[in-house]
């Protein structure tokens, strides 16, 4: 089986004449040219469910392949009128989502997903808790701060998601498992300190939730997205894949084709 992966690619942030249709071609192109089975989205489709929704939609019809993803953190930004708890809900219940829905793809393997969230431990220490909560550095906020209502706080949220999540990997411990999360669950991933800035937003990257997971169940690939990078690595047997397409402004070209093919990446199981 081949599965294909990409994160955050923000189909309604974009500065030049590419619109969500040119998106859809594209990565349609894509897929049915390297001959994908599965496509996996890391999240950060776009900044509205419903647009979200209608995206993954109208690619499943252009490629007839099956299609999961987990939301990121801009999938959640509320639309006025509806709370997060309700875009939350929706997602739960979409029939492409993982969250709580593991897919056993075979008796050997089986993929879990979320999109996990930041538990404010990857920030340089100096910082408090008060000060990390409040989102705000150098006359900017993070936000999620603004557009995202939460019942609980940041680290609470972790761990409930970081929960959720275990409990799906108990009920599919007997095969290897591809861990999907928007959020990095991996220190690597983070943006190198110190750094003016990222010695605080970094709190905002990934969690530690999910370190024991990785030694507790047969976690074969971790993808992930959220911090914009195109980077691999290999750690004591876990392939870390973080293939995020990211904002036009952060592309190497302004070519929306070659920047798809070049995050774009592969796994075959």
């Amino acid at each position: 089986m081949k599965i294909g992966i990409i994160a955050d690619l923000h189909i309604d942030r974009i500065r030049t004449e590419y619109t969500i249709e040119d998106f859809r071609q594209v990565l349609s192109r894509e897929i049915l040219g390297r001959n994908i089975d599965l496509l996996l989205i890391a999240g950060d489709i776009s900044n509205d469910y419903r647009t979200t929704s209608d995206f993954i939609q109208s690619l499943m019809e252009s490629t007839d392949i099956d299609i999961r993803f987990v939301p990121g953190n801009h999938d959640y930004w509320q639309p006025e009128g509806i709370s997060s708890t309700e875009v939350y809900r929706f997602y739960k219940e979409h029939p492409q989502c993982l969250i709580e829905s593991p897919l056993i793809l075979d008796d050997d393997w089986a993929i879990v997903g979320h999109s996990g969230w930041y538990d404010y431990s990857y920030a340089d220490p100096r910082f408090t808790l008060e000060k990390l909560a409040s989102g705000k550095f150098y006359g900017g906020t993070w936000q999620d701060k603004v557009r995202i209502d939460w019942p609980v706080d940041d680290p609470e949220l972790s761990r409930t998601f970081a929960e959720s999540v275990q409990k799906d990997l108990e009920t599919v411990k007997d095969r290897n498992v591809i861990l999907m999360t928007h959020v990095v669950t991996h220190h690597r991933f983070t943006v190198p300190t110190p750094h003016r800035l990222f010695d605080f937003y970094n709190a905002f990257i990934g969690t530690s939730d999910f370190d024991t997971f990785y030694k507790d169940y047969p976690i074969r690939y971790s993808i992930m997205g959220h911090v914009h990078f195109r980077h691999q690595f290999e750690e004591d047997g876990i392939r870390y894949i973080c293939p995020c397409l990211g904002y036009q402004r952060e592309w190497r070209t302004d070519d929306l084709t070659a920047e798809v093919r070049n995050t774009f990446r592969v796994v075959e199981i």
